[in-house]
């Protein structure tokens, strides 16, 4: 399975680059992770819980990241076992550039599956990668944005915290700048 996307994020270039890079950031954007851990440099382990048609696998992976390009370009590749569910992997080269409203974020997806998941045939295995990956971009942008970014419909939202800091306007009151749960976890 093949994807090619890209999106507009309003943040800046260096912002997005250190989300990418994070694996608190990664936990919450990655559809069903139950647990992620490591280092860019390291690459990442997580446990990801997937119903894929009629089969829900605990997947336990590893990310790699390669090819990186700092503020421009990476390459994330892993794999991820699945016991008797089968196996999937994949790779993702992900490309970073400014706007005027913000950084664009273009991503090549490659995927593959073996075992159980490869007999469910490539109609659904294609349908649900790309459902996950757009789940995923699409939390990686509103983690990033903040909370003025479009939420994922509420049986698929993200436990992700809400801010503590008020955008409305009261009184005449000067507006307050709202931040995503990202930019006050990167100190931004």
């Amino acid at each position: 399975m093949e994807l090619h996307e890209s999106r507009v994020i309003a943040a800046p270039r260096s912002e997005v680059w250190n989300a990418l890079l994070s694996a608190d950031v990664l936990k919450e954007c990655l559809p069903g992770c139950q647990e992620m851990t490591g280092s860019p440099d390291d690459g990442f382990d997580a446990v990801v819980v997937q119903k894929i048609g009629p089969v829900k696998a605990t997947f336990k992976g590893h990310v790699t990241l390669s090819d990186m390009v700092e503020h421009e370009s990476l390459k994330l590749s892993g794999e991820g076992k699945g016991g008797a569910a089968g196996f999937a992997k994949g790779d993702a080269s992900v490309t970073l550039e400014e706007t005027p409203e913000g950084t664009k974020l273009s991503y090549d997806v490659n995927a593959r599956v073996g075992g159980k998941l490869a007999q469910l045939g490539s109609r659904v295995i294609d349908g649900v990668a790309r459902k996950l990956a757009d789940q995923f971009f699409e939390r990686f942008q509103t983690a990033v944005e903040g909370d003025d970014a479009q939420s994922p419909p509420a049986d698929e939202a993200p436990d992700i915290p809400v801010s503590d800091e008020v955008s409305a306007q009261q009184d005449g009151d000067a507006p307050v700048e709202k931040k995503g749960w990202v930019k006050r976890l990167l100190g931004g």
